[in-house]
């Protein structure tokens, strides 16, 4: 499953927003810290207002719902690129799709969401 989670990742930073569509369910909960919601045309309009990569580093998971710490970093309306942040989220699988991703500051707060542990790193 941690699969679904790296090409999701290679679709976003590679601006191939019908692949992320593609892996994502019909209904994925798009969230962050302004809220959250529902669909894949919000999916679409996130990614393109949003102008954000996101590189995955460390990752956790158990069940279906991962945690992956991410070097993001924004495009601003200028088109200057923001100064790298660490943040962290949590994705929920659902037959083989993300069926929501749930951005946090920080993986201690991302790890509590999802009711993961330091323990349940994934090794690949």
């Amino acid at each position: 499953m941690i699969v679904v989670v790296d090409d999701w990742h290679t679709a976003l930073n590679a601006g191939d927003v019908e692949r992320l569509v593609g892996l994502s369910t019909a209904d994925v909960e798009v969230g962050g810290p302004r809220g959250s919601g529902r669909g894949a045309d919000l999916l679409r309009d996130w990614v393109a207002r949003a102008g954000v990569t996101l590189e995955p580093r460390r990752r956790y998971g158990r069940d279906g719902t991962f945690v992956v710490e991410q070097t993001a970093q924004w495009r601003s309306a200028n088109g200057q690129l923001t100064p790298t942040q660490t943040v962290a989220s949590v994705f929920r699988i659902r037959d083989g799709r993300v069926a929501a991703v749930l951005r946090y500051d920080d993986v201690a707060a991302a790890l509590q969401a999802a009711g993961l542990v330091d323990a349940d790193a994934v090794i690949s």
